[in-house]
């Protein structure tokens, strides 16, 4: 697993011995980052990766224009991974890392109450076999109608049998895509 493109393209990261996380493949995280490219959504955007493993999502949102990023991971093990990561790249001053359950917290606001323009939302499969009304990712989606800016983007990752719905409430539909086993959603906030 490597970042792909931008200031620290090619960067190998550092992964954890460990079962408890699913990397995207390069192959798929190019395709989804051409994506958001076409939307324009990554130059100077501020970005929140929750569930984010050892940071393959963030880190490569920074490496092609972000200016921040806050990674949420519960995790201890893999969270130490994530910030050696984040070092490797030399990111710290543009990181911030919270070690929680991002179904409880969402994407926490920066320091100075900042909300987001970019969210990835890719939480183990196993939590997301029921996305419907009521399910930990519509829970989920209502915390993050506060902390993402209007008409700011949360992008979902589930697997293909399980599609996300339509509307969350303040979040609907944009964009939808399938790679493999892996079914991506781009859910924008309503806003002027």
């Amino acid at each position: 697993m490597r970042i792909i493109a931008g200031a620290r393209r090619g960067m190998k990261l550092l992964i954890p011995d460990t079962q408890e996380t699913r990397p995207i493949t390069d192959r798929v995280k190019e395709s989804l980052f051409m994506v958001l490219q076409n939307y324009d959504l990554l130059a100077g955007a501020r970005v929140a990766d929750l569930f984010c493993g050892v940071g393959s999502l963030g880190l490569e949102a920074l490496s092609r224009g972000a200016v921040s990023a806050t990674f949420v991971e519960q995790s201890p093990e893999i969270a130490d991974v994530l910030e050696k990561n984040i070092a490797k790249a030399a990111f710290e001053s543009q990181s911030r890392v919270v070690r929680t359950n991002a179904f409880r917290v969402g994407a926490p606001l920066g320091p100075r109450g900042e909300r987001y323009d970019l969210v990835f939302v890719d939480p183990p499969y196993a939590v997301t076999q029921e996305v419907g009304p009521g399910s930990e990712l519509d829970k989920l989606l209502h915390i993050l109608e506060n902390q993402v800016v209007p008409r700011g983007v949360v992008i979902v990752r589930t697997q293909r049998a399980k599609q996300p719905l339509d509307v969350y409430g303040a979040f609907h539909a944009v964009d939808r895509r399938d790679w493999g086993s892996m079914s991506v959603v781009l859910l924008q906030a309503t806003g002027s």
